[in-house]
């Protein structure tokens, strides 16, 4: 089943400020929030759908990519996505939205006001060249991640006693006012190091070095990140893993140029193969294809072989190759050869009649962009 949009959940148009889409999910939270609707599947599955929307466009970067691609812009492929969050990434929003001493509706952060602290997120850039940004291609990154050590065991908090909160107590002109944080001893996690080997770092950690397939989607653009996720940096104890974010690098084509999800092809002709027609063989991102060239082919000519482009990242088909033939004039010539043209100089098919049908330069570039 398609997925909602993300405007539409949240119920505010592409147009929000950042201040009424924060408003805007706060009234949804409330609305759907599991401890104010029980064993209410429907409420649950909507708080986690506006959680999903606000997580995506309240990042400018998300909500720009969001905006041009769509859903397909966080699920390329296996792997990829803002979908699939768990409640402790949707809780720990909260601090933000609700301010920092917002507990929830009476369950907290989900397990008594303990949360799972998250590890840090880890960038690569990908270079790809157009033949696999066209075709989809499964890559191997090699990266370093943080990961907790063999050995490294942890205790309970004596802070705050595992909870991962501390409550403080304050009189205010209203009467005295109950506020919880995050405990500062454990960072919320609830739990502290008991032991660790030597070689792991102040939090039990070690660095390990990992091959992890990814799986890029046909059509992709220069600058796009894709996220795979759980597979940045183990957070210490009962953490949750960051998110691998693949930053992807379009590399120079030696003969086709990208505009959109349209390619371009020079192609050069002599002059002898533009006046008596001939076949050239040219490239495209799925291998090599031969064109015929018409007797009198003229220069500046476009040839569309459609769908012989880039396929849409939003599954709308494959765009265009478009061949501009340019016909090549010799600037060296011998006698005879010059002889021969100072006779033609004058003969009527040597004489330009442009046609209807030859159309101005102006008129070309039109046809390109309708």
């Amino acid at each position: 089943m398609a997925k909602k949009d993300f405007y539409d959940i949240l119920g505010i148009d592409k147009s929000a400020s950042q201040a009424e889409i924060k408003k805007a999910y706060r009234k949804k939270a409330i609305q759907f929030h599991p401890d104010k609707n029980p064993d209410d599947k429907d409420a649950e599955a909507k708080f986690k759908e506006a959680a999903e929307a606000y997580e995506v466009l309240s990042d400018e970067n998300k909500k720009a990519r969001y905006d041009q691609f769509g859903h397909q812009a966080f699920e390329g492929g296996g792997g990829f996505g803002g979908g699939g969050m768990n409640m402790d990434d949707i809780f720990s929003q909260f601090g933000d939205i609700f301010g920092g001493g917002f507990s929830g509706f009476g369950g907290g952060f989900g397990g008594g006001g303990q949360r799972r602290v998250k590890g840090s997120n880890l960038r690569v850039r990908l270079k790809l060249t157009l033949e696999e940004i066209a075709n989809g291609v499964e890559k191997k990154i090699k990266v370093k991640r943080k990961v907790q050590a063999p050995g490294t065991t942890y205790k309970t908090c004596s802070t705050c006693n595992g909870s991962g909160q501390v409550t403080r107590v304050t009189n205010t002109i209203l009467g005295r006012m109950q506020t919880s944080a995050p405990c500062n001893t454990c960072g919320g996690a609830g739990q502290i190091i008991d032991k660790k080997p030597s070689d792991a770092d102040a939090q039990g950690m070690v660095a390990k070095e990992e091959t992890i397939p990814v799986n890029i989607p046909a059509g992709v653009v220069d600058g796009m990140q894709l996220k795979v996720s759980g597979k940045g940096n183990e957070a210490p104890g009962n953490g949750i893993s960051g998110d691998l974010l693949v930053a992807i690098e379009e590399q120079p084509h030696d003969t086709l140029q990208r505009e959109g999800d349209n390619l371009h092809y020079d192609l050069y002709v002599s002059l002898p193969d533009a006046i008596l027609g001939t076949s050239k063989e040219i490239d495209t991102v799925t291998g090599k294809v031969r064109i015929k060239i018409e007797a009198g082919m003229q220069s500046g000519k476009i040839l569309r072989l459609r769908g012989k482009g880039i396929p849409s990242i939003n599954g709308y088909g494959k765009g265009d190759l478009l061949v501009h033939v340019n016909v090549w004039t010799p600037k060296t010539l011998n006698k005879k050869q010059k002889d021969f043209f100072e006779e033609m100089r004058e003969d009527e098919h040597f004489t330009p009649k442009p046609e209807r049908s030859d159309k101005s330069f102006f008129e070309k570039v039109k046809d390109m962009f309708s």
